[in-house]
């Protein structure tokens, strides 16, 4: 979607899809390794605590919009410019989502529900959702709605994401808060 944004102002070219990619794929990386290193670098409370300030920064970009006047240089290539917008625009939005698979996967382990020393069923999960959202993207939203009609509906889907976050972390502190009462 920001990526479409930003079309007008570049063009189509292969290195502006190439970049883009790069860009989320950079994302993707430096996402789980975060959720890495929180999950094993922190006690469980202290990752409630960080992983609420992570979900709650992105709110202060939200909707998804480019600034007006911002143009690509002339005079050179504008692959930088566009990591730079990509950074600015969608960077906090997408790092958060980018931590929540992994670290639900992680604490959903630590709970007391019967397929909890299994999660990675919720990888399949994630994977199904994703499918379903790059097919009904292009098919059936992006033709249903311009942008900045579709960067609301993102921004009201991230505000439920952060409240489903939200019910999960209350259910993992309290899962752990009732277990470590039950060892002591």
């Amino acid at each position: 979607m920001v990526v479409k944004m930003v079309l007008p102002r570049l063009g189509g070219s292969p290195s502006v899809w190439n970049t883009a990619v790069v860009f989320f794929q950079v994302g993707l990386l430096v996402g789980y390794g975060y959720s890495h290193l929180l999950t094993t670098r922190l006690r469980l409370g202290r990752q409630l605590w960080l992983q609420a300030a992570v979900l709650a920064a992105p709110i202060m970009v939200l909707p998804i919009a480019l600034p007006g006047g911002w143009t690509p240089p002339s005079s050179r290539s504008p692959a930088l410019w566009l990591m730079g917008v990509l950074a600015l625009v969608v960077g906090l939005p997408y790092f958060a989502v980018t931590t929540a698979g992994p670290l639900l996967q992680r604490w959903f382990s630590l709970t007391d529900h019967r397929w909890a020393d299994d999660p990675y069923f919720l990888y399949a999960a994630s994977n199904l959702g994703s499918l379903l959202a790059l097919l009904s993207y292009p098919l059936v939203l992006e033709p249903a709605f311009g942008l900045s009609a579709l960067s609301r509906v993102w921004s009201i889907g991230f505000g439920v994401l952060v409240a489903l976050l939200a019910a999960c972390f209350w259910v993992v502190h309290i899962s752990s808060a009732a277990g470590e009462m039950s060892t002591s």
